[in-house]
């Protein structure tokens, strides 16, 4: 597969939001590195235009109290985290709050020895606002409810409980209105050790519910079985805070895929199901749950959702759809190639973010960008297309290495590159034309 150098033309692109030298470096060193930068997604997105609407379309459901559940599905590198990472950017834009956590072998849905409440102490500690979208928001969360609540200086925890009551109906909701009561009044005494324990129970970091009854008078803790429950829990809570909704991002789902043991996998897509269940059937509001994986990770009838047959009667594809007309309304949304066009597009804009404050052409001209297009086109093939991923890695060195060496000519080491290449296939070739060639064959004296 190769790409046409004559079809190539420098689009004029629409300008870049005002970038800084701290997104800058944050984009290019994750990049480089094959990983997601958390900051400066909107200078170099492209394409994706469907599944960002409809994205959109849930958020504005979400706002007006519904909830949603969707599973972003894409092969390994198809810019699936990078997905992710968009829809939580939408989502704060529309004053969501946006927990993120990677599924992995100790962080999961269901377990046992803390592997579900290590998951969420991770969502809680990547808890992001539109001010802080790093992270680290739930204390800011909790202070702007407070500012909201008009309880006065020094509120009874009466006066409290009686403002959070809408939770109490939930699973530790009057345990939460306790602990929130202990950290109002922590604070306006200075008692900052009291405060610390009401965050550290509320971050789901208590072990033992002899601890939490000791330091805060509760019974209760997060715990392997109440996960879910917690986050519900929150959900109900930033809405009482001012936020439009709560959006919790799970990815890197494959890891449930890969458990060994049957049981344990079950009872993880048995959570899935809880929690599908209970966004699309009402059983809570304000929350939208997005869950990344691969193709692998849906389908496979061993050991993927399609093997739980509760789930996999409520994941069908659209029987409907073909080619072009795809169903974006269903809880899946499957990430297509990138076109050409916008292959175009992206490495047109990483030229930019890499360039900064001098003139683009400088290090590689159009005619460079073509011929890596060219390049990844003859040694990646179709993957090319499919996973952008190592594309854009290998962009990110050939600008680095024309950043530091000004006077090389970008034509030597895509030269090079191609050189090895060919090589390389001209190797391959020679083998699949010559069979013995690789050493002794046992069919070359044969004769009937």
């Amino acid at each position: 597969m190769t790409t046409s150098t004559s079809s190539f033309s420098s689009q004029p692109a629409a300008p870049l939001p005002t970038l800084k030298r701290r997104e800058r470096d944050a984009i290019i060193q994750s990049l480089g590195s094959g990983v997601v930068p958390r900051v400066g997604l909107q200078h170099i997105q492209v394409g994706r235009r469907q599944e960002v609407s409809a994205i959109l379309k849930d958020v504005q459901a979400v706002q007006q109290g519904a909830s949603s559940f969707r599973f972003i599905i894409g092969s390994f590198g198809s810019g699936k985290t990078f997905f992710l990472h968009l829809a939580k950017m939408v989502a704060l834009e529309q004053r969501l709050v946006v927990l993120h956590a990677d599924l992995g072998p100790d962080r999961r849905l269901c377990g046992s020895g803390g592997t579900a409440r290590s998951l969420y102490q991770e969502l809680v500690r990547n808890c992001a606002t539109k001010a802080k979208p790093e992270g680290g928001a739930l204390a800011s969360v909790i202070e702007r409810w407070i500012a909201d609540a008009n309880l006065g200086e020094a509120p009874s925890a009466d006066a409290v409980r009686a403002k959070l009551r809408p939770l109490q109906e939930l699973v530790a909701g009057y345990d939460f209105a306790t602990v929130l009561a202990h950290y109002i009044a922590a604070s306006a005494s200075g008692d900052e050790t009291r405060m610390a324990n009401a965050l550290r129970w509320l971050r789901g970091e208590y072990t033992t519910k002899t601890e939490a009854k000791q330091d805060l008078g509760v019974r209760s803790i997060v715990d392997d079985v109440s996960v879910y429950d917690h986050l519900k829990l929150l959900g109900a809570f930033v809405r009482l805070a001012g936020f439009a909704g709560l959006m919790v991002v799970f990815d890197e789902a494959i890891n449930l895929y890969k458990l060994t043991h049957p049981e344990a996998r079950n009872r993880n897509y048995e959570t899935i199901l809880r929690m599908f269940n209970d966004c699309l059937q009402g059983g809570s509001s304000g929350m939208f749950i997005l869950m990344g994986g691969t193709p692998e990770f849906l389908r496979d009838q061993r050991r993927g959702l399609y093997s739980y047959g509760a789930l996999r009667s409520r994941l069908p594809d659209n029987a409907f759809a073909r080619d072009q007309q795809r169903d974006l309304a269903g809880p899946i949304v499957e990430l297509p190639n990138l076109a050409l066009e916008d292959l175009v597009v992206l490495l047109q804009n990483l030229r930019r973010v890499h360039a900064f404050d001098r003139p683009v052409t400088v290090v590689l001209p159009d005619e460079g960008i073509q011929a890596f297009m060219d390049h990844c086109a003859r040694t990646l093939g179709d993957a090319f297309f499919r996973t952008p991923r190592d594309s854009v890695v290998s962009f990110i060195q050939l600008l680095n290495l024309l950043e530091q060496n000004p006077g090389m000519d970008w034509k030597e080491p895509l030269g090079k590159a191609v050189t090895a290449a060919a090589e390389a296939t001209k190797t391959s070739v020679a083998r699949e034309q010559d069979p013995g060639a690789g050493g002794d064959d046992d069919l070359v004296g044969f004769k009937l």
